[in-house]
């Protein structure tokens, strides 16, 4: 492995990227196929001295938000993101945990809740958004979307805004992740170390789609609505979602989905294996 492993990567991405691909004019004597320094620096908003202290690894902690406008210069995909951003602290002793463990034990009686719940689909999450126990109703309602994929265990706001599907899954996605936004700054936000760490992430990996949000967006995520699901076995559904807070484990919260056509409660039933009727349409 290099000892520069990022400037590796910086320079290997700006030399992949054409200047058409950016929005730049190409000139009939340029010698380069690729980006120049000072081309980067000026859609990164940086200066080319900077640029070459990365390439070169005289600088090898760059901020959340330099790194997140490198990636949009460079026209990173979401697994390139990520890869950026883990290059960064691949030598720093980075703890993703912070120092505050967040609350990742469920109850015996939430457990025994979400087995009454059954076939709902249900899920308990907790402040991160990390998915922590669900219904088998849920499992099988969101297994084909690839939210319960192990590189989503880190929650809800990791597949929605570093997963391409997440956008074709669901139809009405802005909201969603404004709503995710919310949930996470409904706290202390960026004092809290964990809340702060996949901030952090979330700057790197999904650039404006979430900085954009932070900025923008108040910390009052809706308790209630409807979610719409382009599912990839089910077809359309809507279903509209209830938040219970779990007040004894303070950062803990039961979610719990419901159809809200008789088309969805269909759909649900014939997931479940179910002959249709079993589960009711309740009114978004």
């Amino acid at each position: 492995m290099s000892e520069n492993e990022m400037g590796l990567f910086l320079r290997s991405r700006r030399d992949a990227v054409t200047p058409a691909q950016v929005g730049l004019p190409t000139g009939a004597r340029r010698r380069t196929t690729g980006l120049r320094r000072s081309e980067l620096a000026t859609l990164a908003g940086v200066s080319v001295e900077y640029v070459t202290r990365l390439e070169q690894g005289r600088d090898r902690n760059p901020s959340p938000q330099v790194l997140a406008a490198l990636a949009d210069a460079l026209a990173l995909t979401s697994n390139e993101r990520v890869h950026l951003y883990r290059l960064t602290k691949a030598d720093t002793g980075f703890n993703c945990m912070g120092r505050a463990q967040s609350a990742r034990d469920i109850r015996p009686t939430v457990r025994a809740v979400l087995d009454q719940l059954e076939p709902t689909a249900a899920i308990v999450v907790n402040r991160l958004t990390e998915a922590l126990a669900c219904t088998d109703g849920y499992r099988r309602l969101m297994e084909p979307t690839g939210l319960l994929d192990a590189e989503h265990r880190s929650g809800l706001a990791h597949f929605a805004f570093t997963d391409p599907r997440a956008r074709e899954i669901y139809p009405d996605w802005d909201h969603l992740a404004d709503q995710l936004v919310a949930t996470l700054k409904q706290g202390p936000f960026r004092a809290d170390p964990e809340i702060s760490a996949l901030a952090d992430e979330l700057t790197v990996t999904a650039g404006a789609a979430f900085t954009d949000r932070v900025a923008t967006v108040p910390n009052l995520p809706a308790a209630t609505g409807v979610t719409r699901l382009a599912h990839p076995t089910a077809g359309p559904l809507r279903l509209a979602y209830e938040t219970l807070r779990l007040v004894a484990d303070d950062d803990q919260q039961l979610i719990v989905y419901l159809p809200a056509d008789p088309a969805t409660a269909e759909a649900l039933d014939e997931l479940a294996g179910h002959r249709p009727g079993n589960l009711r349409a309740v009114p978004g």
